[in-house]
Order: structure tokens, then sequence, then C-alpha cells
């Protein structure tokens, strides 16, 4: 989420263009949140950072801003969805700079010839058969029932068992239902407090498949309690005081819940259901089935970090909430049987665990030692050696970065082309490792036959003549004599123009005026058809040419795009109104979120014209019927939807003022084979954008998702 200013001026196009170093700032703090020095971003915020379930980045490596406005009809999935959009300053070796200082990944090569080995998890099989997760389980999927405990496993882990002396008293669950793989999964997790008797209950929750509370309670000791244990349970003496609940009432409502063919799911379940004094015979322990060598075992705070990527029993919080466990308890159950043993294997917890303790041990020995000291290890460290990339301090995290796509990165970070890949094999393999991946990266290639720098000056030149066109309107006829300061008063109400030109080719003269935004054109267009101006009935009409043909079309998708949800154009403003004058004026709209009086970025003067953005879309439809028709210090007012966004607004400038030339149609005499490789790109085009959206549609929620134009130089 932007800061308002940030947004503000990005939205208008004086801040939307962002540098390489910025984009790193921004996926450094997505991927690591506050370790390893990460910070938030200088232009922009990233709010609940620990919530996000994963980065996706999808590079388009030969593509830039001139594709993404040339086949804008054919982007039509990218540009509904991502509605953030900056302009990204060009940078050599791009994909290498990516990945920050120090970075040097080298290439590893798989079956398909697309991964890279950016990450030091397990990747060879014969290393992944030594993992006990993979020597007890094996690698292929299972359904649920093969990870239950067998009655021998629960005599072993100290389960209540059926029959035993040992258990006599204990309550039977009454689920005794034959186990399928369509069983349903629930999750349990009880606190405890120590009384006279023992370890007794005093919370229980147990949540369904979809993680939804079934039971939630607090539940009164049957002896007097000698150790509330707070610190971990989080229960005190003034929570019990209004208890009425007994174990006894707990024990029946659980029966009642379960079904016959119920498998309870948790962590280290067998002192849960010995404090419930319950007996249920199918169960799978997540401390049990993330094996580990000997008979250790993972906590469960542990496991849901580094295999869920999320934070539970939080230092902040006092005690464990039993609903949060029991829940991240069923997930990683969930995703154990989804994903298959190979899959968790792959995950390397233990080394995982070793980086996380290793890194706590330096963090505490730099805690104890002096301050000084601290910084004259620091001054003393060799200028030459590089901070690590945050791809380096993903691994040392336990995160599994991920890279797929058709180029790879030699030893000296220049990419290479491997085109056997083509970009349906990486979608698919995208579509099985990054939901496994906490960050990744895919590239999609148009293919180096679109790289040429002949094809690109042609396109180039393309794109900029149809701006020019679409940014061009021609009016008249004229008589012979008209006045054509009163033709400029009339059009400059529309907003500002950049040049105005008669037309004396023709029978009777017409002038061809080129405004400097979009909005100013089709208003004009809409506004000025049909009516008199200097004493004549006049037309007003864009070029008429082949790229123009579809402008109506282009006109109606780009007010309909996100980026200009709920943004209005404003013109007919005098030169001599203030932003402060605006203001007071417009103070009356409703949810009126943000004004920008834009200015000449050569002069610095202010335009005649404004953007309002409301927080609304019906507001800003309101507003366009309270604005049309106003009049502000003697100047009538007219207003329509916004049309360009803040970077192609700057673009066009750019292109409009690039070398001081004006672009023309006279170009296009030379293009004689872009058609037909044009033609072909928009073929490609449209398959990227559905390949982007099937990535998209398989991302978890709270993925922060960016896609890239970088460009080829």
């Amino acid at each position: 989420q932007e800061k308002a200013s940030c947004l503000s001026a990005a939205l208008f196009g004086e801040d939307c263009e962002i540098s390489r170093d910025q984009l790193y700032e921004l996926l450094k703090f997505a991927a690591l949140g506050k370790c390893h020095n990460a910070s938030q971003p200088s232009w922009c915020r990233i709010y609940r950072q620990s919530h996000l379930a994963g980065v996706v980045v999808v590079v388009l490596p030969e593509m830039s801003q001139l594709h993404f406005y040339q086949f804008y009809l054919q982007f039509k999935h990218l540009r509904k969805v991502f509605r953030h959009r900056f302009t990204l300053t060009p940078s050599a070796n791009f994909l290498a700079s990516l990945y920050g200082e120090g970075a040097n990944p080298k290439p590893q090569n798989t079956a398909q010839g697309i991964l890279l080995g950016l990450t030091s998890t397990i990747s060879k099989s014969s290393d992944l058969q030594c993992d006990p997760i993979f020597q007890k389980y094996g690698g292929k999927k299972r359904g649920l029932t093969s990870y239950i405990l067998t009655s021998e496993e629960l005599n072993k882990y100290d389960y209540p068992i059926k029959g035993s002396t040992r258990w006599k008293g204990y309550v039977c669950t009454g689920c005794d239902k034959q186990r399928t793989d369509s069983s349903p999964l629930f999750g349990l997790d009880c606190e405890m407090c120590l009384t006279a008797k023992g370890n007794e209950v005093t919370y229980v929750s147990l949540v369904d498949a979809r993680g939804q509370c079934l039971l939630n309670e607090l539940v009164k000791p049957q002896s007097e309690v000698v150790n509330y244990r707070t610190s971990f349970s989080g229960i005190t003496e003034e929570m019990l005081l209004p208890v009425k609940t007994s174990l006894s009432d707990i024990q029946t409502r659980l029966k009642k819940i379960l079904p016959r063919d119920a498998v309870l799911v948790g962590h280290s379940l067998n002192n849960d259901l010995q404090a419930l004094e319950m007996i249920h015979p199918s169960v799978i322990d997540t401390s049990l089935l993330f094996a580990r060598t000997g008979s250790r075992r993972f906590k469960l705070k542990f496991l849901a970090k580094a295999v869920l990527g999320k934070e539970i029993q939080c230092e902040e919080m006092v005690g464990h909430d039993p609903a949060e466990d029991a829940r991240t308890a069923l997930e990683l159950a969930q995703f154990f049987i989804e994903q298959g043993p190979a899959k968790v294997a792959e995950l390397n917890l233990e080394m995982v665990l070793r980086a996380e303790n290793l890194a706590e041990v330096s963090k505490k020995k730099d805690a104890l030692q002096p301050q000084g000291c601290r910084v004259q290890q620091q001054s003393n460290e060799p200028p030459h050696l590089s901070k690590p990339c945050f791809l380096e301090c993903l691994q040392v995290t336990g995160q599994k970065p991920l890279l797929l796509g058709r180029q790879e990165l030699d030893s000296s970070g220049l990419c290479q082309s491997n085109l056997s890949t083509s970009n349906k094999q990486i979608l698919q393999k995208a579509l099985e490792d990054v939901p496994l991946s906490t960050f990744s990266i895919i590239q999609f290639s148009l293919g180096p036959e679109n790289l040429s720098s002949r094809l690109l000056a042609e396109l180039c030149e393309k794109v900029g003549s149809k701006l020019t066109d679409m940014l061009t309107i021609y009016a008249g006829p004229f008589e012979e004599n008209f006045c054509l300061k009163s033709v400029k008063k009339k059009f400059g109400k529309c907003g500002p123009i950049q040049s105005l030109t008669v037309v004396t080719e023709t029978y009777q003269p017409y002038v061809c005026i080129q405004y400097e935004v979009l909005e100013a054109a089709q208003l004009a267009v809409e506004s000025l058809d049909g009516a008199e101006v200097a004493g004549s009935c006049i037309k007003v009409q864009r070029p008429v040419t082949a790229a123009m043909l579809d402008c109506d079309v282009l006109i109606k998708e780009l007010e309909l795009d996100v980026e200009n949800e709920g943004v209005i154009y404003v013109a007919g403003l005098k030169r001599s109104i203030t932003e402060k004058d605006l203001q007071e004026e417009f103070s009356q709209l409703k949810d009126l979120e943000m004004l920008f009086l834009p200015k000449d970025l050569q002069s610095a003067k202010h335009r005649n014209c404004c953007f309002l953005k409301f927080q609304k879309s019906q507001s800003a439809v309101d507003a366009l019927e309270v604005i049309n028709g106003w009049t502000m210090k003697g100047g009538k007012l007219r207003s329509r939807n916004a049309l360009a966004s803040g970077h192609l607004w700057r673009w066009i400038w750019q292109m409009n003022h690039s070398n001081g030339k004006q672009r023309g149609n006279i170009f296009y005499k030379k293009m004689q084979h872009l058609p037909d490789c044009e033609q072909d790109l928009k073929k490609k085009v449209k398959k990227l954008d559905n390949h982007i959206q099937k990535l998209y549609r398989s991302l978890h929620n709270n993925t922060l998702c960016v896609v890239l134009f970088p460009g080829v130089n």
C-alpha cells in the first residue's frame, strides 16, 4: 500500500518512475521482513509483511513499456488485475542485478533444463533418500490413512488405548467406523494447568478441515490448581472464576461433534487426549509426521514458520492460542498429504533449524559484545566483501527461492538462452513448484527473433505515431477568413494544446490540433463535434489511418482501466488559479481523496486542467454531473473520466518532446515486414497473458505478485 503522497505523485506522472534499487528494496522487504537488515522500502510501504504467503516475480525479458502500450488490448488480464504500475528505469544485465549485491547463482540443469539451482535444499535423489521423512514414507504421495498412527505406535508414544488397565475410566469418542482417505480431519489442541491431580485441561479448541472453530471453551479443573502455567497456557485465576464447564461436559460435546470416521490431528496429541481423559483410535501426530533422526521432534512454532510461512506463539502474546495451534497442526497435516513426503523432504528442515539456531547464537553474541568491539569489528571488515543478496538470506532462513525460465545465468552473470524450453513447459513447472516456494522468479520469453534492433525501432515509431494520432484532432471546415485565435480559445478549454496548425490542402481550411493529454483530445471530439466555432458548424475527428481503426475500442478500454478507477479529468481552468483555490472549490465533492494540478515539465507552469481522484467510483460519476458546466472564476469547466495513467501520460510527453520532433505517419511507408511480425507478436502476447492469468489464479491468497517488463537494455 503506497503512502498517499507517493500514490498521488505516481498516479499523475510525477514519481511514477522507480529504479532498480527501489524495486530491490520492495522485493527484499517483502521476502525477508525485518530480518537481515531488510527495511521498509523508501518509496512505498508494506503493511503486515508477516502475513504474506509469498512473493512471485514474473519477468518478460524482451518486453518493455513500449510493448505494453502497443499490445494494450492483448494484455487483457494484466491490465485488469494489476492496478499499480510504474516505469522502471533501464539497467544493464537486469536479471543478474535483480538478485542484489554479491549474488552469483550457478545454473543447475534439471530434466527440463529450466530450474536454476538457487536453493541449498536437497536436490539429488541420493541425498533425498537419506532424509528421515523420505526413509519413513517413501517418495510417492499417499492418502491420509497412510499417516494415521498404528496401534503399536499409539502404545509406543503413550496414547490412551482402549482395553488397557492404565487408561481405566477414560471415555471413548465412539468413532469406531472404518477410516478411508476421504475421512474428515479435525485439529485439536488443549491448554493445561498443574493441579493436585496432575495435568488438567483448562482450555479446549477443535477446528474442522476448513479451519473453522467448532469448539473453543474454557474448562474448570476438578482439583485445586497448583500452577496455572500462564506463560504457556495464557490461563489466569481470574479467567477461570466464572467458568462452569466441566471436563465431562467437554467429553460429551466432543462425542456429539465428531463423526464416526473422524481423524484427529494435533502436535504431540497424546498429552491433549490424556488431559481430556479420552480415547480416540485414529490420530495423525504432526510431531511424528515431520520425522527427525532419533527420537527428536520439531516444535510446532518452527514447523509453522518453515513449512507454512506463518508466525504463531508470538512473544508479545501471553500464552498460546489453542485454536491457532489446532489450526496450524491441521494445516501441516494437510500440506504433508497434499504435497507428499518427497516435497516435504526437499524443504530440508534439519538444515533450516541449524541455520536458525546459528543465527540466534550469533545474535546473542552480538548483544553480549560491548558496543565498541562491534564497531571495531565492522571497521576491520575487508572493503571488497559485498553484502549477501537477499536470495542467500532466504536460504539461511530456510525459505526456498525458485527461478524458472528459458534464460539461465552463467558464472559471469550473463543470460544464456535455453531454447528447448517452451513457455508452456515453464508454466506447467511453475504451477507445480511456485506454491512450495516463498520467493519465485518466473521468466516467460517472446524469443530472440523479436529482439532485432530494427523491429524494435519500427515498433517504437509505430507506437509513437499512434499515440500522436490519438492526441490529434482535425476540426473544420471553416470560412476562408476565420479567426484562428477564437478557434484556439475554444479548443483550449478542453485542455493544454501542444500545437495548432491550419490545413490549407483542402477546399476549405481545417485546423489540426495536437493536445498534450488524451483526455483533452477525447473531450474535444465528444463536446465540439457539430458545434458552431468561429462562425462555422464544424466536424471534429481524429486522423483516419489503419492504425486508428480500433481507436474507439482502445479509448473505451483505457477508460475502464483499474488505474483510472475513480479518477476524473477537469479542463477549462484559468491559468491564474492555484491548487489552494481548487481545494476550496472542490471541497464540497463527496469522497474526494486527492487533487493534482499538472505542471509543464519544462516551464513548471500550471496547466489549465487538473485530475481528481475519489475513494469510490460512484462518487466520481456523481462529481462528473456536478462539475460539467460549473463556472469557476469566470471559466466554464468541462470534465470526463480519466484515460491516461501517470506513466503513460509522462511517456507520451517524452515521445512528443524527444529531440524536438513531431512524429507523423510518413514512416508507415517504410514498414514492409512489420505487419507479419506484429501479427505473430500479437498471438504470442495473448498466450503470455493467458499464462500469467493461469499462474496468478494458482497463487495462494496474500501473495505479492510483480510483473516486470525490463526491456533489452
